[in-house]
């Protein structure tokens, strides 16, 4: 909660004037400085999760389309060896080596390179890598649901050591739209291309591609669980059980608090809808326009097109089932 808050606060610093104004103000270099010691790290965390999403939704149309069986069979493509092994090198130098470059180089200064070495090995061995690419979706989430809709509000957070077992429902209610809707969506995304992909499969290049992303997806699902205290004890587990159950069943309503209801944490969870200008709901209309890929395959992998590319074929049949669904509704 505590990454949270910060990442709110900085998601307004972004639509202030004050960081409007120094920018206009300040000379290129020191425009760096404010951007690196501000916000930059915010809107470069946000622009490194939306890039993933861009890729993987980009690769998704290729398989659907079939565009990427086409050009699979260039020769131009599929025998082009020097830029798979070019690819390879540079994912690896950049993924595992300058990643942990800066880190590396900062406690050598300080402490010696031996001690750096030592130390790298022991974050490895904590997990510090599923810490980091978690918070990595907590910091993106609350700051760019910040930009569309504002809203940045006090969290209580506490400064104690976290030490007791943490129920499902409250892992649930914490990270269930920063972290586990979205890893559920890049996972079927994930799988979709493993099923309908044959350009990369079973290829060192597919490993690269898709290594990096399934470790996110894993992280962003399972790392609640993974560091809570206790949280895999037979006991625990049946106990949060019951308590979701309970939660999940119970009405909401007028002083429910979301502790205690579904029903009242889902409409806590979209009050910023409510407050949200013109803008902030357009971005959302087209942010989830991205769904629309899923039919479009679907719609040319039931064969039902006559071979027909075109996109308004899927536009076509999503105002049908639109059609039949009013007409549905109307009956009833």
């Amino acid at each position: 909660m505590f990454e949270a808050k910060i990442a709110n606060g900085n998601g307004e610093q972004t639509l202030s004037r004050d960081i409007y104004r120094l920018g206009h103000r300040f000379d290129f270099f020191r425009m760096l400085s404010c951007y690196f010691t501000t916000v930059g790290f915010y809107f470069s965390t946000l622009v490194t999760v939306l890039t993933v999403y861009v890729f993987l939704y980009g690769r998704l149309y290729l398989v659907l389309s079939g565009l990427e069986q086409e050009l699979s069979q260039e020769p131009a493509i599929r025998d082009n060896k020097p830029l798979q092994v070019a690819l390879a090198s540079q994912s690896f130098v950049q993924i595992g080596f300058l990643m942990a470059l800066p880190m590396l180089m900062e406690i050598g200064l300080e402490r010696g390179f031996q001690t750096a070495l030592s130390e790298f090995i022991l974050m490895q061995l904590q997990l510090a890598p599923v810490f980091f690419t978690f918070s990595l979706g907590t910091k993106t989430h609350y700051y760019g649901r910040t930009l569309l809709h504002g809203g940045a509000k006090y969290r209580p957070t506490g400064r104690g050591f976290v030490v007791f077992h943490a129920k499902f429902a409250e892992n649930y209610r914490l990270y269930s739209r920063s972290h586990f809707v979205k890893g559920i969506e890049m996972m079927i995304l994930l799988i979709v291309y493993q099923i309908c992909g044959h350009t990369y499969r079973s290829t060192v290049a597919y490993v690269l591609i898709t290594a990096s992303l399934w470790f996110m997806v894993g992280t962003w699902l399972f790392a609640p669980f993974l560091f809570n205290p206790s949280g895999f004890e037979w006991q625990k587990i049946v106990d949060d059980w019951t308590d979701w159950n309970k939660w999940i069943n119970n009405r909401g309503g007028i002083g429910v608090p979301s502790e205690k209801s579904w029903e009242s944490w889902w409409e806590e969870e979209q009050e910023h809808l409510q407050y949200s200008g013109k803008r902030g709901i357009i971005a959302e209309i087209l942010l989830a326009l991205r769904f629309f890929i899923y039919q479009y395959g679907l719609v040319y992998h039931l064969h039902v097109t006559r071979e027909t590319k075109s996109f308004l074929v899927g536009l076509w049949c999503i105002m049908a089932c639109d059609c039949s669904n009013i007409v549905c509704n109307e009956g009833r």
